[in-house]
C-alpha cells in the first residue's frame, strides 16, 4: 500500500477489524519510511454494478460520487463524517443486496433523499433541491411543507 503522504510503497498494518455487517475490513497503517499512519478500507467487490443516467448513458457505480454529493449537502451542519460514511454504507448495502447488475440513477437518488430526511432535514433539502432542480422559490415550499406531514 502506498502510504498518501511521501508515497512510499512499504507501510505495515497495526490494526485490522470488520465493520458494516462484516463486508468491510477496516485497516490501520503505519508508513515505514515517514512513521505517518491513515486508514484504509477493504470492501468486496461481488458483481460490476453499473447505473443507468437519465440519458441513458451507463456508468460504473462510484460511492465517491454519492459521498461528495452527501458532504456537499451537510455542508455547516453538526453532521460527522462518520454518520455521513455510514449512511453511504448504507446506501451503497441496499442497491447491492437488491442483486441487480444496474440500476437507475434516480432509484440512488430517491434512496438517498430518503436517508438524508431521516439524518438532516436541511440537508435533505439541500439534496432534493438540485436532485429535483428546483426552479422557483415554491418547489422550495413545496418540499417544506412535506418535512412537517
Amino acid at each position: 500500500m502506498k502510504c498518501p503522504f511521501c508515497s512510499y510503497y512499504d507501510t505495515g498494518v497495526i490494526e485490522s477489524r470488520h465493520i458494516e455487517n462484516e463486508l468491510v475490513i477496516r485497516r490501520r497503517r503505519i508508513c515505514k519510511k515517514c512513521n505517518k499512519r491513515f486508514t484504509t478500507y477493504e470492501r468486496i467487490d461481488l458483481i460490476p454494478l453499473m447505473v443507468i443516467k437519465k440519458d441513458g448513458r451507463r456508468e460504473p457505480f462510484s460511492r465517491e460520487k454519492i459521498t461528495n454529493g452527501i458532504i456537499k449537502a451537510c455542508e455547516k451542519r453538526p453532521i460527522s463524517i462518520e454518520a455521513i460514511n455510514k449512511l453511504v454504507s448504507d446506501i451503497e448495502e441496499t442497491i447491492k443486496t437488491e442483486g441487480e447488475n444496474e440500476v437507475k440513477s434516480s432509484a440512488i437518488g430517491e434512496l438517498i433523499i430518503s436517508k438524508l430526511r431521516i439524518l438532516d432535514e436541511v440537508a435533505y433539502v439541500r439534496f432534493a433541491s438540485v436532485y429535483r432542480q428546483f426552479r422557483d422559490v415554491s418547489s422550495f415550499v413545496k418540499e417544506i411543507k412535506k418535512l412537517n406531514r
